[in-house]
């Protein structure tokens, strides 16, 4: 077990009383003990929660990596309650808030007696919305019979709910297209002249977090609101003592989001179906609403021709008055079109506002992209970045590199630094499945005006993978953190009994077909072994494809192995169906190939899973637009793209992917990373380390013999 703060040769004051009441809790003879026979102290966990009492304590910020099974959820949550202030706590996932909130808050607020009301709050899309139920019930869509049954669901759902929080909605997928009818986004909203508006659940919620003593949001909507102030944090935080940061390692990617602007074909294409459908049922006649719906449509479809076609995941660069590689006249020519159809929309609804507040909303929404569609017709922003993803839409983007300005001065209300001028760079987020919230304007950073002086809130920042070196720069430099203590508490799991790692050395390199088909191959042969169990964790959705048809290739005749390939069903039934395996329906072991977010937040202990392969080191994209600022404004500045960014930014990758294999003190299993580099590098050794103790496995033989003894175990 090793910690190291920022300053290690720092003098430190003791411990607070309040880490002296964490310790009791924490300790083999406290409260957990008594009420769990199973609990054992964790000197981890231990160091963790009193750093975060102390930090509560003093009203400081705290950056701390927690290995996995550290168990720092309580290590920052038992401190925040025992504190007696009022606690936000965010995540970067939907799902570990509902964890939080249905389970560990009730668990831990019973255990300590202490009667805090808690509250969940999350983005309105994540809510039903009367008034949109009541529009959906006239849609022609819901009367299709493959949607009725879930409609029927719907309906019985709104009868009986009291939070209204579609998580709680059973037996409809979450990707059914009658989500989006029966559910409000900002655009449209209708906020207080909703005829529902005083039964609203997001207005319910609101008020319920407004009441509460501990608040559980999500980092999308912290950063939204913070940018908007529509969704009721902002309101919020200045009552709040301390702030707590869960899943800490994607703030700067999801920050970075709600600085920027965006304009899409799809949200053009939604405004134009709500105007259609509001003009047709409400104002038929009063204007030649199907024209102009027919005009705008047509400027979009030629908006998106003169972007071009090209292949999923493109991001074309934008440094001058066009994206590159675009004809100049089609573009500017059909930007010019799209922005004049809109017009006419917005002069149409503008004469219809009288009518009824949704026609209000509608010409707000017209307005906002208008404005957006000037934005992009200029030039780039002095400080930003610019590019077009134009890969299925047209997406348009300009946001900041990161978000070290805005936490240091609006978060933290440090002063501002005398840094270099490349510190107020922008872009946004690195994960092209990463949510957005809402289309957001301009955001108005403002600091929060708070009864509360900044001196007496204190800020925590956690997750289990923040960097690859003590001072945790991968993520206190993006996130304006580097003067803050930092800790880092290692995993109590024996890596070395528990994991082995086989890097095969005569690979073909990285890039081609041929590396796919021998990574598909040694996990075919690997997986047969095993009955199943195995992860592939691919860093392209073109290595994802084919590894996956050439695995189903491969064990065409195993009918005992089924593979299940990201995108053919939503991400939680196919961890469900893995998590299964031999015991599913069907008796077959489960492979499963997955990309993107699949390389953290799976956690699938026990034999389920006992072989992670990951396909090649996950190095950034350089040509990436972002990506390329990024490294830009690095070397300006007189530093190194390769070593510090693109290791770093490998490094982490590869910890969160090898991450998912051990998950519990009895897990087992093996990791094959097929990328001969990490043995013909000087870097090789550097990333490697990031793996912690495990095993090597020096040749195919060890492999052979390590998941051999794997399989004894099934059949003890």
């Amino acid at each position: 077990m090793r910690s190291t703060p920022i300053d290690a040769d720092a003098v430190q004051p003791p411990h607070s009383e309040l880490a002296e009441q964490v310790t009791h809790m924490l300790s083999a003879y406290g409260p957990l003990a008594r009420d769990n026979p199973s609990y054992r102290q964790r000197d981890g966990q231990l160091e963790m929660a009193c750093a975060v009492a102390d930090a509560i304590a003093r009203s400081e910020a705290l950056v701390v990596e927690a290995g996995t099974g550290v168990g720092k959820t309580f290590a920052y949550l038992i401190p925040a309650l025992l504190s007696g202030d009022r606690v936000l706590v965010s995540t970067a996932t939907k799902n570990l808030q509902d964890q939080l909130y249905t389970r560990d808050l009730p668990y831990l607020t019973g255990l300590l007696g202490l009667p805090l009301r808690k509250a969940l709050l999350k983005g309105r899309s994540s809510y039903l919305c009367l008034y949109r139920l009541e529009l959906a019930r006239q849609d022609p869509v819901v009367h299709l019979r493959e949607l009725q049954a879930d409609m029927h669901r719907i309906e019985q759902f709104a009868r009986r709910t009291l939070s209204g929080d579609m998580s709680e909605l059973e037996g409809v997928d979450e990707r059914s297209q009658l989500l989006p009818l029966v559910t409000s986004t900002r655009d449209n909203c209708l906020g207080q002249q909703c005829p529902h508006s005083k039964n609203c659940h997001v207005n319910l919620a609101r008020r319920e977090a407004m009441a509460a003593d501990v608040v559980v949001v999500n980092h999308h909507l912290f950063f939204a609101d913070m940018a908007v102030r529509e969704s009721g944090v902002a309101e919020l935080l200045p009552t709040v003592h301390t702030v707590i940061f869960d899943e800490a390692h994607q703030l700067n990617d999801i920050g970075t989001q709600f600085l920027g602007q965006q304009l899409s074909t799809s949200h053009v294409l939604d405004f134009n179906r709500d105007m259609l459908a509001t003009g047709m049922q409400l104002a038929r006649g009063l204007a030649p609403w199907q024209d102009l719906s027919r005009d705008l449509e047509q400027a979009v479809r030629e908006w998106r021709l003169a972007g071009g076609r090209h292949a999923s995941g493109t991001r074309l660069r934008w440094t001058g008055e066009i994206p590159e590689g675009l004809d100049p006249d089609a573009w500017l020519g059909t930007m010019r079109g799209l922005q004049e159809r809109l017009q006419q929309a917005s002069e149409a609804l503008e004469m219809m506002s009288e009518l009824g507040p949704d026609f209000v909303r509608l010409r707000q929404r017209a307005t906002e992209l208008l404005d957006k569609v000037q934005l992009f017709r200029r030039s780039c922003s002095a400080g930003h970045v610019r590019w077009v993803d134009a890969s299925g839409m047209l997406r348009l983007v300009e946001s900041p590199l990161d978000i070290a300005k805005v936490v240091r001065e609006k978060l933290l209300q440090q002063a501002p630094a005398q840094a270099a001028p490349a510190a107020q760079d922008w872009t946004p987020e690195d994960e092209d499945e990463m949510p957005w919230e809402d289309d957001l304007p301009e955001p108005e950073w403002g600091v929060v005006e708070s009864p509360l002086p900044p001196a007496k809130r204190s800020w925590i920042f956690t997750s289990a993978t923040l960097g690859e070196n003590d001072r945790l720069e991968w993520f206190t430099r993006p996130c304006g953190l580097d003067e803050v203590p930092t800790l880092r508490v290692e995993s109590p799991f024996d890596y070395a009994r528990q994991a082995a790692v086989y890097v095969p050395r005569s690979f073909p390199p990285p890039g081609g077909i041929d590396h796919l088909h021998a990574v598909a191959d040694l996990a075919a042969r690997s997986a047969r072994v095993l009955g199943g169990r195995t992860l592939v964790l691919t860093t392209t959705l073109r290595g994802l494809r084919a590894i996956a048809e050439r695995l189903r290739e491969q064990l065409q005749h195993e009918s005992d192995l089924l593979v299940l390939m990201q995108g053919e069903a939503s991400k939680a039934r196919l961890i469900a169906r893995f998590r299964e395996g031999r015991q599913g329906e069907r008796g077959q072991g489960c492979i499963l190939v997955a990309s993107a977010s699949f390389w953290e937040g799976v956690d699938v202990p026990g034999d389920a899973l006992e072989l992670v392969v990951i396909d090649k080191l996950p190095f950034p994209p350089p040509q990436d637009p972002l990506v390329e600022a990024r490294t830009q404004r690095l070397e300006r500045e007189g530093g190194n793209a390769f070593r510090e960014y693109f290791l770093p930014e490998t490094a982490v990758m590869l910890k969160q992917g090898a991450g998912r294999l051990i998950r519990s003190e009895s897990d087992q299993g093996v990791l094959i990373i097929g990328d001969s580099r990490l043995l013909q590098k000087n870097y090789g050794s550097r990333l490697l380390r990031v793996l912690g103790d495990v095993r090597r496995l020096p040749d195919e033989a060890a492999l052979d013999e390590a998941l051999q003894q794997l399989a004894k175990t099934h059949q003890a």
